[in-house]
């Protein structure tokens, strides 16, 4: 009886051991969800610089009571432009979402806001990006759910579509509401 040399175990085990790591990683309850420092954590410091004439907000905003959105967009991110209506739609129904333009021309901005509308409560701008680098920020737009006291519940990188509001936004705007 031939003797199988070590050597040719090695892809074998190789293979089950990647086929292993591959079915654990797919286990996981959302591969898309990037991981977030501040959920749970008072949100970091606000720090903005004034938008043209629209009315900006500070810290304390974060903390007046009641649910809100705090909205990192810019005019130059074609998934921004994809999510407005949606945030449009959120500010009719009373939802107050707080704008900050990220790493912008301030020019462009206000002519983004002056097309497509303005869902901001107040809005300010982060042009070095200190702001966006304190958050956590991994790109635009991503949109934070603040309960009352200025705690960060959710922090969700994308666009907000239909889906994702109903299935992530809302039941975190209701989980805030709660606290």
């Amino acid at each position: 009886m031939a003797r199988v040399p070590l050597l040719m175990l090695v892809p074998p085990l190789a293979f089950a051991g990647l086929a292993a790591m591959f079915l654990w990683g797919m286990g996981r309850e959302d591969p898309d969800a990037l991981p977030s420092m501040l959920e749970g954590r008072e949100a970091a410091a606000v720090a903005l610089t004034p938008l043209g004439d629209l009315a900006t907000f500070g810290d304390a905003d974060l903390r007046a009571g009641g649910v809100t959105l705090v909205n990192f967009w810019a005019s130059w991110c074609a998934p921004c432009r994809v999510e407005h209506p949606n945030l449009t739609a959120l500010a009719e129904e009373g939802v107050t979402i707080l704008g900050v333009n990220y790493k912008d021309r301030p020019e462009a901005a206000l002519r983004f806001l002056a097309e497509l509308g303005n869902p901001y409560a107040a809005t300010g701008a982060d042009a070095s990006g200190r702001m966006g680098i304190d958050w956590g920020l991994y790109g635009v737009p991503e949109t934070f759910v603040i309960d009352g006291q200025g705690r960060v519940v959710l922090r969700f990188a994308g666009p907000v579509t239909q889906r994702v509001l109903t299935e992530t936004i809302r039941p975190a705007m209701e989980k805030a509401a709660s606290q």
